[in-house]
């Protein structure tokens, strides 16, 4: 997918590898995307909003009931206005969510509203990620249509190593360079 004039939502949850989204976003705006944040309430405790809001020139979507316009609720109003979602990380709470079709937060309910492409960018420990649960998660979204990046292996943040990494944010836009977009790029 050209990211050239798209708009993008990245969507950013509450696992350590959210500082990683700080440079996801630069790189996606350097491909000439226009760029949105939508974060989980946890992920505030590990990135700051204002570090996106500086960065994108938007504000960051954290409430469900916020209006972007009078007559306007925002989780429909950004699911109209992407061409592009991407949550990174994908923390195993998104993921089961969406599997479930839970909507109690922004961006979970923002997950139900999209019509554009949707990408999940998963990380967590590795015995998370090899949890029959997360597992059947993701076979769930793939089977609804979702796409779903391999996470990376290697050193995680508990000291242990596998796969469970948060792919480095120049390997997530070659991911997303390489999906096929419906319609001309």
């Amino acid at each position: 997918m050209n990211l050239n004039k798209k708009h993008v939502i990245l969507g950013v949850t509450g696992g350590i590898a959210a500082y990683k989204s700080v440079t996801l976003s630069r790189l996606l705006q350097k491909e000439g995307a226009t760029v949105r944040i939508a974060m989980t309430r946890n992920a505030t405790q590990l990135v700051g909003p204002l570090t996106f809001e500086t960065l994108t020139g938007y504000p960051v979507g954290l409430d469900s009931f916020a209006l972007e316009s009078p007559s306007r609720i925002l989780h429909i109003e950004w699911a109209e206005w992407a061409d592009l979602c991407v949550i990174a990380p994908a923390t195993a709470n998104i993921l089961g969510k969406a599997a479930c079709g839970i909507a109690d937060d922004l961006l979970s309910t923002l997950i139900l509203a999209l019509k554009c492409p949707l990408v999940f960018v998963p990380a967590m420990h590795h015995q998370m990620w090899a949890n029959p649960v997360v597992q059947r998660n993701v076979k769930i979204l793939r089977d609804l249509g979702y796409d779903v990046m391999p996470p990376a292996e290697g050193e995680l943040a508990s000291g242990g190593t596998g796969p469970g990494r948060l792919p480095e944010p120049e390997e997530i836009v070659r991911y997303l360079q390489n999906l096929k977009s419906e319609g001309a790029d």
